[in-house]
């Protein structure tokens, strides 16, 4: 009998569980801004998705007519957002671009998220000694300047798209790890945590289908704009010149290669800092309304 009533309770937990969520989705809807961002980030997926169509030139083959004319053409009607110093048109390296940046954020953020989800949920489920002894780890990363330490792991690691993902997401879990850890340490006190306990679940259960649900909301809303922050961190790093590589169209490349003409052909540096800012806008406006829809009791 007290076995049944342990098990109606966490049924009805799980059903309040995804009322919750249908909850969260109907306040999200309803704030412009957080649909706004989520319009921003629906649109560049497009465009990286669908490169190849809409991209009316090679991104990177060099144009030697144009450069024989008139290497940085403005902008016109056959080249919507001008060309550059070797003559390839500036829309197509920000079209394809996109895809850089989304997997490059994305990417990033899924590593960061994995590595902080599995430390938080140690660290805050076990507590004692492993928590002081993960949470002064994280202490450590901490003390890196985020740019500086990607720097320093990519000189170790050398340079490609693949190794600049492992150091921001590497740099990026303790933020994840404390976010959670702190999710945790509220949901585990729950009766239901107890009665799962009392049933003989073994902690990985626990931790995976009790606790997870439950306290994965503060780490969405974190992973979100954390995409933002880690395509600027890609900008930054193919600005000074060891991120992505050339000939692959980079925006951060981009704006480093147009530095020494932000007067005379302004359309270099704005077309690549317009996408830039409308990308992470997304991701920080989604972010924003994901936080308030989670916890209505902050708009109050």
């Amino acid at each position: 009998m007290e076995d049944a009533l342990v098990k109606g309770e966490m049924i009805e937990k799980e059903v309040l569980t995804s009322t919750l969520w249908l909850d969260v989705w109907k306040r999200l809807i309803r704030n412009r801004l957080a649909l706004l961002g989520l319009f921003l980030i629906v649109l560049v997926f497009l465009v990286a998705l669908l490169a190849d169509f809409i991209a009316p030139y090679d991104p990177i083959k060099i144009n030697s007519q144009t450069m024989a004319r008139d290497s940085l053409l403005s902008p016109s009607f056959r080249h919507l957002m001008g060309t550059d110093l070797l003559g390839r048109d500036v829309f197509s390296r920000i079209v394809y671009g996109a895809r850089i940046s989304l997997v490059v954020g994305l990417a990033a953020v899924l590593l960061m998220v994995i590595i902080g989800l599995f430390f938080g949920a140690i660290a805050g489920y076990y507590g004692g000694w492993l928590d002081s002894l993960l949470m002064r780890l994280a202490d450590v990363f901490f003390a890196f300047p985020y740019v500086l330490g990607s720097i320093a792991l990519i000189s170790v690691l050398g340079f490609g798209i693949q190794n600049v993902i492992l150091a921001i997401g590497i740099l990026g879990w303790p933020s994840i790890a404390r976010v959670f850890r702190s999710s945790v340490l509220q949901v585990k006190q729950s009766d239901y945590i107890a009665a799962a306990r009392a049933l003989g679940a073994s902690d990985l259960r626990i931790i995976l289908r009790h606790i997870l649900p439950n306290a994965i909301a503060p780490v969405i809303v974190y992973a979100t704009m954390s995409v933002g922050g880690a395509i600027i961190a890609e900008a930054a790093l193919s600005f000074l010149g060891i991120g992505v590589q050339p000939p692959t169209p980079s925006w951060g490349y981009m704006l480093s290669e147009s530095r020494n003409y932000i007067f005379t052909s302004p359309w270099l540096m704005i077309f690549p800092g317009l996408a830039i800012l409308l990308t992470v806008l997304g991701f920080v406006l989604l972010g924003d309304g994901l936080r308030d829809a989670l916890d209505p009791r902050l708009k109050e």
